[in-house]
């Protein structure tokens, strides 16, 4: 066969089968890997490692799926072709096997394997030649079912979504209100930068408000899950990417479940959880359990609170911003110029509550923020028992979260804190304790504090005011 002959039987036999490009070296089995280690709680790049990929490729898989597997992960069913069974295919027809032996080798009909070998082959050769991969891939790509998404062909109901998700915001009297101009990047944004505004009713609330709109129209009708989905996977429907700063987390790409649930700080673990701390400390029947943290004011400035369950003693906490803060760039890893890093929140707890008697000094209940890492340190310097409630439960620290809403009068929201030196907070403190408090029997914090320590001195046991 001539050079001319063999291309025109290259055209003719691409004529009917089409090739769409370069197979993927990569199978449903390794995105099956990579979305069950994404289930995990693995990241983009560790998950890919567990699937056999690049992490680039890993990555790819993610963004491009929103953050959500687009595959099922249960097994392929029997009647299907596996990957093993086409390569058991290509070895045995490289050998010239007939067709019915091969058949008889696998348990498989003989027209099951003449259409493998007809429907699955190469079509980038000069020949019809089977290759197990390149089978598997096309078998993929054409079992592929896309299903046309209802706000793709429903313009109305695509127009009602739109509008209550990023409507623009009008005044009482109509006039629209612009809001600032953001730029969308595919990230999320800042959290203190601005977003965009809008109507920014949430997928659940627009998914059930056509019920109540639109009783008796079936067309008006989609689960909050599939306007997600339109949302975040790529080519899954009508709405634009973009649109996620909408929504109230403004993040680009969903995160999964366990990846949230494992946010916890590393420094945390299961035996100084909250869980654990002892049934005295729930009951406040004795005194020396304390509940701490940090009020944060206007350029990263902050003072720490210590507050007394039992007698609702009030310590404040000065930490100054370190020399360079705001003038030198900040350093990864370095030194927390701000003034509450792990070790001056830690030096700053030991000075104030080394001045208490060790029975007064029994545990401190902190949330988890990263200033408290240097937790076991602490524990052996003052003996403080360090327990950390879960993640987001600010109700488990429900006194010191009382104790600063009461001192945000002497420390608003937006101010800076760091032009209080230390004199000023110890003024403060003593006004918060000399206050007489209904859940003291009108006592004042102070006075229940010097009770206990008469008792202590008396070599009695301190127990409720």
């Amino acid at each position: 066969m001539g050079v001319r002959e063999r291309q025109a039987a290259v055209r003719a036999m691409r004529g009917q089968m089409w090739s769409p490009g370069r197979p993927s070296k990569a199978g449903r089995e390794d995105r099956v890997r990579f979305w069950e280690a994404i289930a995990g709680g693995l990241s983009s790049e560790d998950a890919a490692g567990e699937a056999g990929v690049s992490p680039a490729v890993g990555s790819r898989w993610f963004r491009q799926a929103g953050g959500m597997p687009p595959i099922s992960l249960g097994p392929v069913s029997g009647r299907y072709l596996s990957l093993a069974e086409r390569e058991e295919i290509a070895i045995l027809h490289a050998q010239r096997v007939g067709v019915r032996a091969i058949a008889r080798h696998l348990s498989r009909a003989p027209s099951t394997i003449s259409r493998e070998l007809r429907r699955n082959a190469s079509t980038r050769t000069y020949r019809l030649e089977y290759r197990a991969s390149t089978a598997q891939w096309h078998a993929q790509r054409r079992a592929s079912r896309p299903k046309v998404a209802k706000l793709a062909v429903n313009d109305r109901l695509r127009e009602y979504v739109q509008d209550r998700l990023a409507g623009a915001i009008t005044r009482p009297d109509g006039e629209l209100l612009a809001g600032p101009e953001v730029r969308w990047i595919g990230r999320r944004h800042g959290r203190r930068q601005d977003r965009r505004w809008a109507r920014s009713w949430s997928p659940e609330q627009i998914a059930n408000r056509l019920q109540v709109d639109f009783p008796h129209d079936e067309s008006m009708r989609i689960s909050h899950e599939a306007i997600y989905q339109a949302l975040y996977v790529q080519g899954r429907g009508g709405l634009r990417r973009e649109l996620v700063a909408c929504l109230r987390t403004g993040r680009a790409l969903r995160v999964p479940q366990a990846r949230s649930r494992g946010r916890g700080k590393q420094f945390v673990t299961p035996e100084i959880l909250i869980s654990q701390r002892p049934a005295e400390a729930d009951d406040r029947a004795v005194p020396g359990h304390w509940e701490g943290d940090l009020i944060l004011g206007l350029g990263s400035s902050a003072i720490g609170t210590l507050v007394e369950r039992t007698t609702r003693f009030t310590m404040l906490l000065h930490l100054p911003r370190m020399r360079g803060h705001g003038e030198v760039p900040s350093v990864k890893n370095g030194p927390a110029l701000a003034g509450h890093g792990a070790q001056a929140v830690r030096d700053a707890i030991a000075t104030s509550i080394t001045t208490l008697p060790e029975q007064l000094r029994r545990s401190l209940t902190w949330d988890q923020g990263a200033e408290l890492a240097q937790h076991a340190q602490l524990r052996i310097d003052t003996g403080l028992q360090v327990y950390f409630c879960d993640p987001h439960s600010p109700w488990q620290r429900a006194t010191n979260e009382n104790t600063n809403g009461l001192l945000r009068q002497y420390f608003p929201k937006g101010t800076d804190i760091s032009r209080h030196g230390r004199d000023e907070l110890e003024a403060v403190a003593a006004a918060l304790n000399s206050r007489p408090r209904k859940t003291l029997g009108w006592k004042t914090p102070a006075e229940a504090l010097n009770e206990q320590l008469l008792l202590i001195q008396r070599g009695g046991v301190a127990t409720t005011p």
